[in-house]
C-alpha cells in the first residue's frame, strides 16, 4: 500500500471538518491527515485527536486573493510531505470528498495505490489523479434540511457533473530529481501538467447540500464583502437545476461526462476539463448512500 497524505484548510466550519476527518481517517488513517485553520482566532475542535492540525496566521484578501495565498501554502505543505516519503498527497476543499465507487470493493488507500502503480509503468507517469466532479444539490420539495448527524448521502440523492469540481486533488510525487507538482487555485488544475480522470473515482462536493445554509453565509456582510456573494449564487443555481431538471440514468451519464471532460478543454485553460456547457443531472445510486 501506498503513503498517502490528504490535507485541507477552512475556516469556521466545523460541521464539515468533523465529516472530513472521520471519512479520511478512516479510509487513510488519522495519523495522515494534515488540516490548517486558516487563522489563530479559531479553536482546535475536541473531534480532531490523533491528527496532525493547526491554527495559522489568517491568509487575508478577497476570495481570488485568498485562494491564491491558501494554494501557495497547501502546495508548500504537499512539497514537505513528499519529502517525508509520501507517495501522494490529497488535497482538497473540507466540503469535497474523493470516494472510490462501491462497486470497485476496495477502499481510497488500496484504490488509489493500484493507480499509482499503473501509473508508475508509463513511459510519462502522471503528475495528478482526478475523480469525475459530482456536485450535490438539494432537491427542493423533497429533500429536508441537512441533519449533519446522519449520513449526508443518505439525505441527497441528486447531483450535477460538475467540470468545475473535477479537480486535481491527487499530486504523486515525481520521480528522483524532479520538481514537485503544485496546485492551482482552488485545486483546480496542476500548473504547468495536464490531468488524468480515473475511471471509478469521484469528488463529491457538498457545498451546495442546502439551501438554508448557503442563504445563512450569505448574510455574514464579511464574507460578502469579500467577494463570496457570487461563490454562493453559484450554489444555489446546482440546487435549481437539480430541482428543476429530469436526472439522467447513472451509468451512461458518468461515462459521456468522463470522456468529454478527458478530451475537452476550454479555451483560456488547457489543462483543466470542460464539457460543452451541458448541465446534467444525475440520481446518485443507492451504493453510495452511507459513505460520507
Amino acid at each position: 500500500m501506498k503513503r498517502i497524505a490528504a490535507i485541507t484548510m477552512l475556516r469556521h466550519d466545523e460541521d464539515f471538518l468533523r465529516k472530513w476527518v472521520s471519512y479520511y481517517g478512516e479510509e487513510l488513517g488519522r495519523n495522515n491527515l494534515y488540516v490548517f485553520l486558516d487563522g489563530t482566532d479559531q479553536r482546535i475542535p475536541d473531534f480532531c485527536d490523533g491528527i496532525h492540525i493547526k491554527a495559522v496566521e489568517r491568509i487575508a484578501g478577497n476570495v481570488r486573493e485568498g485562494d491564491k495565498g491558501r494554494i501557495a501554502y497547501l502546495s508548500k505543505v504537499a512539497k514537505g510531505l513528499f519529502e517525508q516519503g509520501y507517495d501522494m498527497v490529497i488535497g482538497t476543499d473540507v466540503d469535497e470528498f474523493l470516494i472510490p465507487d462501491p462497486n470497485c470493493q476496495k477502499g481510497l488507500a488500496a484504490f488509489l495505490s493500484q493507480a499509482w502503480e499503473q501509473s508508475q509503468k508509463r513511459a510519462c507517469p502522471y503528475t495528478s489523479f482526478s475523480g469525475l466532479g459530482i456536485d450535490i444539490g438539494q432537491k427542493l420539495g423533497i429533500e429536508k434540511s441537512i441533519d449533519f448527524a446522519r449520513p449526508l448521502l443518505s439525505q441527497r440523492s441528486y447531483a450535477k457533473l460538475s467540470t468545475r469540481y473535477t479537480k486535481a486533488s491527487v499530486l504523486i510525487r515525481p520521480a528522483s530529481g524532479k520538481t514537485p507538482p503544485q496546485w492551482g487555485s482552488g485545486f483546480h488544475r496542476v500548473r504547468g501538467h495536464n490531468f488524468h480522470i480515473i475511471k471509478d473515482l469521484y469528488l463529491f462536493h457538498f457545498g451546495s447540500l442546502d439551501l438554508d445554509r448557503i442563504r445563512q453565509r450569505m448574510e455574514k456582510t464579511d464574507l460578502v464583502a469579500k467577494g463570496w456573494g457570487r461563490h454562493f449564487s453559484k450554489r444555489t443555481k446546482t440546487i435549481t437545476l437539480v430541482s428543476e431538471r429530469k436526472p439522467c440514468p447513472w451509468e451512461k451519464a458518468v461515462g459521456f461526462a468522463r470522456c468529454c471532460q478527458a478530451w475537452i478543454r476550454p479555451p483560456y485553460a488547457w489543462n483543466k476539463p470542460a464539457m460543452f456547457e451541458l448541465k446534467i443531472v444525475v440520481q446518485i445510486p443507492e451504493r453510495f448512500c452511507g459513505i460520507i
